[in-house]
């Protein structure tokens, strides 16, 4: 019951709300609200602020966060491996990309596996490679397939993948055979997720690029529409636009730019997601030509 309470107090943090969170868990909302209560009141300290749009974590319960997940990460690979000694391979795996050419194969291991593997739970999500690899090390992600970054991770390569722009068809620069990376000071620049660490930003930093940002978005296939229409220069992983047929030139870039593709993950793995990990790799050679 221990271990219940601190699991519905994260999910209340996770989603923002007490209601979300009892939806999540499959408890009633005043039941979660009951379970937060008896923590308070067993820890001598609020943990959360209500508030009409929702709960938010005190700055001591912010303290407490990473070794309440680090418990419950014990607890859930005791759990497994009590079930594993008695013969059954239970659990729930965490797995983030950050690559949609990566969604059919990640659905078809996890398709396969289900049929071996009943007893374990594939939850999936998407993200950019540096805060995929931030939920990873807070422990709300077992693993994830991202562009290489730095920290506490264990990292298996899968490829090497090319940077490169993205041009309205009918640009002049679009008769180039590769686009200089120093033309995005002048051109107009669609960022997507802007201020984060991406391929992009790491890209213009090693050249000592200012980009001339104009335009936003926090999805791709809406850098690439923004594109089309005309509205500016993009930068994206190649493996990105496979899918999408439209009026974009994809060039490479001069001077070229790579990345190495691959899966982070926990460096202490519960028994199911080590299972699941082992499973996936063969997977993973190649990304899905036709999810884009």
């Amino acid at each position: 019951m221990e271990l219940e309470r601190y699991r519905a107090l994260v999910c209340a943090v996770e989603t923002g709300s007490l209601t979300a969170a009892a939806e999540r868990l499959r408890y009633t909302p005043s039941g979660v609200s009951r379970m937060v209560a008896a923590l308070e009141e067993e820890n001598g300290f609020p943990l959360l602020l209500r508030q009409r749009s929702g709960v938010r974590p005190t700055a001591d319960c912010l303290r407490l966060l990473p070794l309440i997940r680090e418990m419950l990460r014990c607890g859930e690979n005791c759990a497994q491996l009590s079930a594993q000694i008695r013969g059954l391979d239970v659990g729930t795996v965490t797995v983030g990309t950050a690559y949609s050419a990566y969604y059919a194969r990640l659905a078809e291991a996890t398709s396969d596996f289900h049929v071996r593997y009943p007893g374990i739970q594939i939850q999936l999500r998407s993200g950019y490679s540096a805060g995929l690899v931030e939920l990873l090390e807070e422990r709300r992600l077992d693993l994830c397939i991202v562009s290489w970054r730095e920290g506490d991770h264990d990292w298996t390569p899968i490829c090497r993948d090319e940077m490169m722009a993205w041009l309205p068809a009918a640009h002049p620069l679009a008769k180039l055979p590769a686009l200089p990376v120093a033309a995005f000071a002048q051109e107009p620049y669609i960022e997507t997720y802007p201020g984060e660490d991406i391929d992009n930003a790491r890209v213009f930093a090693r050249c000592g690029v200012e980009p001339n940002l104009r335009f936003s978005t926090m999805d791709s296939f809406a850098t690439y529409s923004m594109v089309e229409a005309g509205l500016g220069l993009s930068m994206n992983n190649a493996i990105n636009a496979r899918a999408w047929s439209g009026r974009v030139r994809i060039l490479p870039l001069d001077p070229p730019q790579t990345v190495e593709i691959g899966i982070a993950s926990a460096r202490e793995l519960s028994p199911a997601a080590r299972t699941f990990l082992r499973f996936l790799r063969p997977y993973l050679s190649e990304p899905s030509a036709r999810n884009g």
